[in-house]
């Protein structure tokens, strides 16, 4: 008929080598009857047709290797992770079951006279876990409420409308993953990369919860605070971070029923802050030149105002009056004021201060936020040149330096315990010691440690808040 070729050789030659039982052809001639074709044709149809109803999708490469190991060698774990459908199949077709004859009509699927009903169908199997236990028995029901603590005196559960922010720590370590403010909306997801949460699943539950994603994360939600509102919204310009304004309050000695001036509104962090210290009895008169930050500083200042009255039921004190305009033009601004304290945060804060020092009272001081060390060196030059009755007390830097503390774990997830130095024979017969108690300890919980066992590792945190401005001090005098 033909004559093989080497590549043909070689093919036969592997399928031998698997046990495959192929035909070879000889090269030479020779006849074959007529009965012989159709027998042959009869036998090619109906292995075809075997084949049809006996197709399998490829194996694996753990099934490959399953296959080649003997079968009592083999774990529960392995036959969990073996395709649900391949496993059925061999279920429902054992070794020693006989073939399903594919000529009757009662038995065959592809016949479109069959039944659905008449089918026969393998039972499926549920996937189970290491434990032996389902996926549905591990994911609590959304129905089923866990019994929560009652809620303390004023203490409200979370609402619709309110800012909240979501955090994720990856367990032993104390950085944070991921950080996101939001505000609750009805029918609402919050998205991550650790997967979502529905804005309903929050709403009426306690702040200070943890939340589990679609995808198993523990997500931690709780309300902000001012520091996490002013480090989390939106911005125009930058804002005085709040280790800066803080010292600025403390450097301005602001307390409540205060009239505080503000000059560059920016994107109103230092005007939440004042705002809090003055009260509802103080006022703070907040200027800025430019139209798109006073915007900016507005919005923000309105969206905590209405978080507060949502989380709190009582209204933030509505005491900071935003005005566009130029103070070293706009003397007539600060008629009749008078302000225990002022706060400037200007590129060239000495042009402001001949129209601001007579407004402020005698003994009371001005704190100047400023970027650069240059700016420091005009500000002064400017008070020297003016003559201006202020006298500068301070010029600081607010440094600060996160550090992580943490317990010591081994790889394995583990506590690391401290050990004390031993002679070569303790060394013996700690060993032998630690040998019988590690079989107790693989039954034990692992946060099982007494107290003082542990070591602790501690180190500067990788994520450090570098130089942000310069802070100076100055405070009127009378002569």
């Amino acid at each position: 008929m033909h004559a093989p070729s080497l590549g043909h050789k070689r093919y036969v030659r592997r399928l031998d080598k698997y046990n495959v039982q192929t035909r070879v052809h000889e090269g030479r001639s020779f006849s074959v009857s007529h009965n012989k074709m159709e027998e042959d044709d009869d036998d090619s149809r109906n292995a075809a047709q075997r084949a049809s109803l006996g197709r399998r999708r490829p194996l694996s490469p753990l099934e490959r290797l399953s296959r080649l190991l003997p079968q009592g060698s083999l774990g529960p774990e392995v036959d969990q992770l073996r395709d649900p459908d391949q496993q059925r199949i061999e279920d429902s077709n054992p070794p020693d079951a006989p073939v399903a004859n594919p000529n009757d009509a009662q038995n065959d699927p592809c016949d479109p006279e069959t039944r659905v009903q008449d089918v026969p169908t393998p039972p499926e199997e549920t996937p189970r876990l290491s434990d032996g236990g389902t996926i549905a028995d591990a994911v609590p029901d959304a129905d089923d409420e866990t019994p929560s603590s009652p809620l303390l005196p004023r203490e409200t559960p979370v609402r619709f409308g309110e800012l909240l922010i979501a955090e994720y720590r990856k367990k032993g370590r104390d950085r944070v993953e991921f950080r996101k403010m939001f505000p609750l909306q009805e029918g609402a997801r919050l998205n991550s990369c650790w997967g979502t949460v529905n804005h309903d699943d929050i709403a009426g539950r306690p702040a200070g919860r943890y939340v589990r994603t679609t995808h198993w994360a523990p997500l931690l939600i709780r309300r902000p605070s001012l520091e996490d509102y002013v480090l989390c919204m939106r911005r125009a310009p930058a804002i005085a971070y709040p280790k800066d304004a803080s010292m600025m309050l403390t450097m301005m000695d602001v307390s409540e029923g205060d009239c505080v001036l503000e000059s560059g509104s920016g994107s109103g962090a230092m005007s939440l802050f004042l705002s809090r210290a003055v009260g509802s009895k103080g006022t703070v008169l907040s200027v800025e030149v430019r139209e798109d930050h006073l915007s900016r500083a507005v919005k923000n200042y309105k969206r905590w105002r209405s978080s507060w009255g949502q989380r709190r039921g009582e209204e933030w004190p509505d005491n900071v009056h935003f005005h566009r305009a130029d103070l070293c033009s706009a003397s007539s601004l600060l008629d009749g004021w008078g302000f225990h304290s002022v706060a400037l945060d200007l590129i060239s804060p000495q042009l402001v201060l001949p129209t601001v020092v007579p407004h402020l009272h005698p003994g009371a001081v001005c704190a100047v936020y400023l970027a650069n060390i240059t700016q420091v060196i005009d500000l002064l030059e400017g008070i020297r040149c003016s003559s201006l009755s202020l006298v500068c007390e301070r010029i600081i830097e607010v440094p600060v330096r996160d550090w992580l503390v943490a317990p010591a774990r081994q790889k394995d997830g583990n506590f690391c315990t401290r050990k004390s130095p031993l002679s070569h024979e303790d060394e013996k017969k700690e060993k032998e010691l630690s040998e019988v108690e590690e079989k107790d300890e693989l039954t034990a919980a692992k946060d099982n440690v007494p107290f003082g066992s542990v070591p602790y590792i501690s180190r500067p945190h990788p994520e450090q808040l570098s130089h942000t401005a310069f802070l100076v001090k100055l405070r009127k005098y009378v002569q």
